[in-house]
C-alpha cells in the first residue's frame, strides 16, 4: 500500500454561518491542496468535509496518516464512537441525537477503505501544514458572504 499524509483543518466564520475546508495531501514529496466551503455551516461539518475531500481523493487503498485538530473527528474516530452512533440508529450513549450523521456515514464510508493512524495537533500551534490548511479554510469561508439583517419593516 502507498503511504500518504494528509493534513486536514476546517473553518467557520460565525458558527453557524460561511465556512471553509482545506486537506493536503502527501505522497513522496508531492503535495496536492483541495479546498472549499459552503455558505451556512457548521466548523464540525467542516472539519468532518475536509477529513471526507481527502479521504474520497485517494483513487485506491492506501495507508494514511491522518494530521488534524479537531478533537470532534479524531476522538470520534479512535474512541469508536461514531460506529456506535451509527450503529445505534444515530444516537450517543445518553440517547440524545448525534449530529452530523450524513457526513459521518460517509466519513465512516471512506474510512473503511484505507489503514489510517490518527495524529491530533494543538490548532494555531505553529504546525507548517495545520497553518496552511487553517489559513485557506478561512479563506473559503470568506468567499461567502453574511447577509446584513434586514429591518423589521423591510421586505425581504
Amino acid at each position: 500500500m502507498k503511504h500518504v499524509d494528509i493534513y486536514t483543518d476546517g473553518s467557520c466564520k460565525s458558527n453557524p454561518g460561511p465556512g471553509g475546508w482545506c486537506a493536503i495531501l502527501v505522497y513522496r514529496g508531492k503535495e496536492k491542496q483541495i479546498s472549499g466551503g459552503e455558505n451556512n455551516t457548521t466548523n464540525n461539518r467542516m472539519e468532518l468535509t475536509a477529513v471526507i475531500e481527502a479521504l474520497s481523493a485517494l483513487k485506491e487503498p492506501c495507508e494514511v496518516t491522518l494530521t488534524s485538530d479537531s478533537k470532534y473527528v479524531l476522538d470520534a474516530l479512535i474512541n469508536g464512537w461514531a460506529k456506535a452512533w451509527q450503529s445505534n440508529g444515530w444516537k450517543k450513549s445518553d440517547k440524545s441525537i448525534a449530529l452530523n450523521p450524513d457526513l459521518w456515514e460517509k466519513l465512516l464510508s471512506e474510512t473503511e477503505r484505507h489503514k489510517i493512524d490518527y495524529v491530533w495537533v494543538k490548532g494555531h500551534a505553529g504546525h507548517p501544514y495545520n497553518e496552511r490548511c487553517d489559513k485557506t479554510a478561512q479563506q473559503e469561508a470568506s468567499k461567502f458572504s453574511v447577509p446584513a439583517a434586514k429591518a423589521p419593516f423591510e421586505k425581504e
